[in-house]
Order: structure tokens, then C-alpha cells, then sequence
């Protein structure tokens, strides 16, 4: 999208000259003509739409994002021609919007500081030339004004903003990129449902950053789960919950970003339209939320009167999700570079067996330093990490995923490499197997379709199964997987024993838990 940059300057300066207007051409303007600067200016906006997205794919390095780009900045063009030919048609308006947006290009292309000032300079009107005249110098005004995003206009950037952009810079930065890399891989199905309902995606990723960072079978003690952390009650009203085959769609990255959106308009609504109020509800409460808004005569979240009513946590909240908006837009006022994120949607189907551990460990991290485990997690909350799925399956994903799926997964020494590993029982190393070392591991042949050991590519013996059901108290910071890892026991069967739903497992301190089937 650079290359077009040079042309695009000549079409502005030659714009910004064609601003002056005769003084008897300075009439009323018709209701027909009032409504044909009224198409142009929304299809500007549209064109805008576009290109910001365009931004985007080029950024994660998806080859659609120049060609996508550069069409939408050939529309603008034909929008600002025809605004020069149209009476009422706000031409500044429109110049001020493509000045924006080609700084926003450079932004993206990777230009220093040095070369967006030199970009700027290209464009910016000379004063000397238009002096005379007067709907130029207005033009150039407005080609100088940086104008804030839609989401900066909704929200107060105040000390205690800046203090939570401290936060996500120093101590909490690494959840801060986890949230990006996250959310890149889910974006394309979570912002749409925020666009058709009129709300930012810095407010997305706001939130999505400080829920869960981006991780969608998050679960928190309150019993609050998915990316956009919905309790059960609270979910239930917005479609959420179990479907008919018992998957709880809380943990469906679209459904929650729908969900979420029809909740913060609800309390928009109710809320005079105050970003920071609507922030509070969805932290603590809707219903706490309008007392208080009622209660303060209708005083925004910053009011002292306001904000003491409203729990420590809330007092927390707001501010850092706003920070964490305030960063996904600005990144480069604050030094920031988030990673580049190869998102582009694609599928593969399994051609074998595999759990999505099984797969993590086949895929290798080429591409990414962390591996893929989160992104199949995030992409297919239906399964379970170690539920083994069928062949045949398709499995959502990204398109440097399915391809090293074709090349290292349906068959081969790193696959069958992988299925040993995560089929091993730690259990048969104490069996009379000898170290684990005597068996070279790539030499394991294992059983098809039986679950073997690194060291020997045998079939695992079976458990001992204790004669007697145990139980076991929850303390704080349990997890079903830790409990079961301790006494021996299989997930899904102590799950299935305690009524247990998954993926979340959820349990509370002090519960009884039934130990079935456990060795320990």
C-alpha cells in the first residue's frame, strides 16, 4: 500500500487548491444535494472501514491486506473526486480523513519517526499559498488535526488511565501480548459481532485483555467463564449456556463477543451512554451499576460521590481495561510493538486420531514461540485438551497450522513420536522397565489404537483400581486435574462421578469429591 503514496500526495495537493470556492457560488444548498454529500460522506466512511482493516491483514502478514488496501483507497479517491464536484460536499472533511488514514499506512509499513514526519510534511498545505483563501486554510487546518479515534471520544484519560497503562507496560506486559496474539487468531470471529453493533474494538480487546487474556476456557472462583467471562444467570439472558449436546457456548469466542456486545448497549442505554458506568455493570453488577447512576443524579464513574460506591475491584477494573483499548490503539505513542500474528483463518481435517495435546506436540512452534496449543484451544472449545477426537474431524485453525498439520501430523516419525509422548504412563516407569533411558525413543513403535510408553512401545498396564470410593475435600486453588494427578485417578471418571460438566470442571472450596477408579 506504500507505493501509492507518492500519487496520493499530488491527488491532495491538487485537491487542497481546487478548495477555494467563488463567493457566488456560495448559495443554499438543496435538499438533493445535501443528500448526495451525505452518500459520499458515508461511503468515505466505509472506504475508511476498509482500509483500517486492511491495515491489519497487511500487519499479520496476510498478502490480501495490500490488495484490499489499495481498493479501498481507489474508492476514497473516487469519493473525493466526486465530492469536489458536489455542492455541500464537506471536501476538508474528507481530506482530513485521507491524511489520517495514510499516516495510519506508514504506521503500519514500519516507517520511523523521522519518515512519518516527512510523510506529514509532504502533506500538509503550504500557509503562503492559501492565505487567499479561506476554505483552503480551513482544509489545512484540518489535514494538521490528528482526530482521536471514535473510542478516545468516549472515555476519560485521566491519572488513573495512565497508571493502568504503567501496569500493562512493566509487570503485566507479557499478558498484555498474550491478549494481542490471542485475540488476532479469534478476531475474525469476535469484532464483527462488535461492528454490527456499533461499539469499538479497543473496547473488545479491552475487556477480552483483562477477562481472560484471550484464553476462552478461562474460568474464574466466582464461577464466571469463557473470553468474555459471563457468569451463568448473566449468560442465560444473552443466549449463553448449554446447547443441546451440552457444550456451553459460554466458551464459543463468537456467541461471547455477541453476547457481550448486546450487553454493554444494554447498559449504554440504561447508563447515558458513559463507557466507564456500562464498564463498572459489567464488572460488578448491572443492577449496582444504576443505583449508583441513579443515586449520584446521573454523575459519570469519575465523580468522587460515584466512584466510592463501587467495590476496590471495579475501582481496578475500569481503568485497565480502558488502558489496555487505550494501548491497542496507540501502540507506537508507547514504544509498543505487538508481535506479528499469522491469523488467517483456515481448517484441515484429521486424517488419524490425535487429542489437541497430540497435536500441540506434532506441530512444533515453528512460527510461533509458544507452540499451538491455544490457538486449536481457542478455535475448537468443544474439545477437551486431551480428548482424543475422531478421524475425520475438522478442526478450525489458521493457515500456518493446517499446513504444518499436512506436513508433520498425518503420518510419520514426529506424529507417531507425539502419540507416544502423550499416551505415556508415568506409572510404568515403576513396573521393572528398566531407566527410561535404554530404549532410544525413536525406535517406539506403538500399538495402534492402545495407549504405550516412550520406554518400551508396549501397551500400558492396566491401573489398580482401590476397592473402596474415597472422597476428598477441595482446598483453595484445587483444579479437577490436579486432585486427579494426585491420587491416581482419571479426570472424566471422578468428573462423571460428581456430576462435574467440562471443559471448565469447575469446583468450589469445600466440596466432596467422590474418588473413583483413583490408584492412590
Amino acid at each position: 500500500m506504500s507505493s501509492r503514496l507518492p500519487m496520493l500526495r499530488l491527488l491532495l495537493a491538487a485537491l487542497l487548491l481546487s478548495c477555494f470556492v467563488p463567493p457566488a457560488f456560495a448559495q443554499r444548498v438543496s435538499a438533493r444535494d445535501r443528500a448526495a454529500a451525505e452518500a459520499l460522506v458515508a461511503r468515505m466512511g466505509q472506504a475508511e472501514t476498509r482500509y483500517r482493516a486492511a491495515l491489519v491483514l497487511a500487519a499479520n502478514g496476510d498478502p490480501r491486506g495490500a490488495q484490499e488496501g489499495n481498493a479501498a483507497l481507489e474508492d476514497m479517491e473516487d469519493v473525493i473526486d466526486a465530492c469536489v464536484k458536489q455542492r455541500g460536499c464537506p471536501l476538508s472533511d474528507l481530506l482530513a480523513s485521507y491524511k489520517r488514514l495514510l499516516k495510519d499506512g506508514v504506521d503500519a509499513s514500519g516507517a520511523g519517526p523521522d519518515e512519518a514526519g516527512e510523510d506529514d510534511e509532504l502533506l500538509e498545505a503550504d500557509p503562503a499559498l492559501a492565505a487567499d483563501v479561506p476554505e483552503a486554510v480551513r482544509a489545512a487546518r484540518l489535514l494538521g488535526d490528528d482526530r482521536l479515534h471514535a473510542f478516545d471520544r468516549m472515555v476519560r484519560y485521566n491519572p488513573a488511565i495512565q497508571a493502568g497503562i504503567r501496569r500493562w507496560l512493566t509487570d503485566m506486559r507479557p499478558q498484555l501480548m498474550t491478549s494481542y496474539e490471542n485475540y488476532q487468531v479469534m478476531r475474525h470471529l469476535m469484532w464483527p459481532e462488535f461492528e454490527k453493533r456499533g461499539l469499538p474494538e479497543a473496547l473488545l480487546f479491552g475487556i477480552l485483555a483483562k477477562e481472560s487474556n484471550g484464553r476462552v476456557h478461562s474460568v474464574s472462583r466466582a464461577g464466571a467463564a469463557g473470553p468474555m467471562q459471563f457468569m451463568p444467570s448473566t449468560g442465560r439472558r444473552f443466549g449463553l449456556g448449554p446447547d443441546g449436546t451440552g457444550f456451553d457456548t459460554r466458551y464459543d469466542p463468537r456467541s461471547a463477543a455477541e453476547a457481550s456486545a448486546a450487553y454493554l448497549n444494554e447498559r449504554l442505554r440504561e447508563l447515558n451512554n458513559d463507557v466507564e458506568l456500562a464498564l463498572a455493570g459489567y464488572n460488578g453488577g448491572e443492577g449496582r451499576a444504576l443505583r449508583v447512576h441513579r443515586s449520584s443524579g446521573g454523575s459519570g464513574f469519575w465523580d468522587a460521590a460515584t466512584y466510592g460506591q463501587f467495590p476496590p475491584e471495579t475501582r481496578d477494573y475500569v481503568p485497565m481495561v480502558i488502558a489496555a483499548a487505550w494501548i491497542y490503539l496507540h501502540p507506537r505513542k508507547f514504544g509498543v510493538t505487538f508481535p506479528k500474528v499469522e491469523a488467517q483463518p483456515a481448517a484441515f481435517k484429521l486424517v488419524r486420531p490425535a487429542s489437541i495435546y497430540e497435536l500441540t506436540v506434532c506441530l512444533g512452534n515453528t512460527g510461533n514461540r509458544d507452540g499451538y496449543m491455544r490457538t486449536l484451544r481457542n478455535l475448537n472449545p468443544r474439545f477437551e485438551a486431551e480428548t482424543v477426537i475422531p478421524a475425520g474431524t475438522v478442526l478450525a485453525a489458521t493457515a500456518r497450522v493446517a499446513s504444518l498439520y499436512h506436513r508433520h501430523c498425518e503420518g510419520g516419525p514426529r506424529a507417531e513420536l507425539a502419540h507416544a509422548l502423550v499416551t505415556a504412563d508415568p506409572n510404568a516407569a515403576l513396573e521393572g522397565a528398566g531407566p527410561l533411558g535404554t530404549v532410544a525413543v525413536g525406535n517406539v513403535t506403538p500399538v495402534p489404537g492402545v495407549a504405550t510408553t516412550v520406554a518400551t512401545g508396549r501397551p500400558q498396564p492396566a491401573r489398580p483400581r482401590s476397592a473402596q470410593v474415597r472422597t476428598y475435600t477441595v482446598a483453595r486453588g484445587d483444579t479437577l486435574g490436579r486432585i486427579a494427578q494426585r491420587h491416581g485417578c482419571n479426570v472424566k471418571q471422578v468428573a462423571a462421578a460428581n456430576g462435574l460438566k467440562a471443559p471448565a470442571y469447575a469446583l468450589r472450596q469445600g466440596q466432596k469429591l467422590k474418588l473413583v477408579g483413583c490408584s492412590k
